[in-house]
């Protein structure tokens, strides 16, 4: 059974702590490496917040964040919050054991969709790098809602400034290729080999696809996914070159990244 306790606040952003009846064990003893990322999708932040916060609701996150940059946690980050629901990214089906979720006020596509305020962004960066930094999540699994549930749903959506937060050094993101380049355009009912390898592509970055060669609704909803977090000039879901350019890019910087840290792993071990 879930417990409900006071604790104290994990990050020096922290305004106030409120603690939440949904949550559980993480799996296995799982530690965090992950943060994720949504909307609260209502028009009331307070009403967000309450709804967080109620056991009938079985839903929660660890952080919530108003738009003046207030930050309210909810859940102790060893613990597991309810955010995620049916999601997964790299093989990875159990996205609550292994992820931090962060609520950001914002009421979302069905109420308006107003822009994230600079205070609330700000707020959003400083708490991120300090889960960062206290779990060492590397900067690719910083990840939209929508990455890990790219069918059900599109927060925080294409208005999230994910440049500005990969600027002060949270979450992985490449300038997105110019719209019009030249090149195949890849649609809902296509089927080629070019489909297989874009199908490829984006399962390698870690979203949740096979590979069939087909470009089926599961497909569209992917791309259209990425699009909402690497090329918000256009969203789709068709597999223009600009999208199919930006998603190498991102795949080669984080190929970059890798073989970095695993040769200072290398040059670590053989100096001690």
């Amino acid at each position: 059974m879930s417990r409900r306790m006071a604790f104290a606040a994990e990050s020096v952003v922290v305004a106030e702590v409120r603690p939440s009846l949904n949550h559980g064990e993480r799996k296995d003893g799982r530690r965090p490496d992950m943060i994720l990322l949504h909307y609260t999708g209502m028009p009331d932040a307070a009403e967000a917040l309450e709804r967080l916060c109620t056991p009938a609701s079985e839903v929660s996150a660890h952080y919530l964040v108003y738009e003046d940059g207030r930050i309210v946690q909810m859940v102790e980050e060893s613990r597991r919050a309810w955010h995620a629901g049916v999601a997964s990214w790299a093989g990875e089906t159990d996205i609550n054991s292994c992820s931090i979720g962060i609520e950001i006020a914002n009421p979302g596509h069905d109420y308006g969709y107003p822009n994230f305020p600079k205070r609330q962004v700000a707020a959003v960066i400083a708490l991120c790098r300090g889960i960062a930094t206290r779990h060492t999540i590397v900067p690719f699994r910083v990840l939209a809602h929508s990455d890990v549930a790219p069918s059900r749903k599109r927060d925080p959506g294409e208005k999230f400034p994910w440049r500005t937060l990969y600027d002060s050094g949270v979450g992985h993101w490449v300038p997105p290729a110019r719209i019009g380049r030249t090149g195949a355009v890849l649609a809902l009912g296509d089927r080629s080999e070019a489909v297989a390898a874009l199908q490829e592509s984006l399962s390698q970055y870690g979203y949740g696809l096979a590979v069939s060669g087909t470009y089926d609704s599961a497909t569209h909803d992917v791309v259209t996914a990425f699009q909402r977090h690497f090329r918000q000039e256009q969203i789709d879901g068709i597999a223009d070159e600009s999208t199919r350019a930006t998603l190498r890019e991102l795949l080669a910087q984080r190929g970059r990244v890798k073989s970095i840290a695993a040769r200072a792993r290398d040059f670590g071990r053989l100096a001690s």
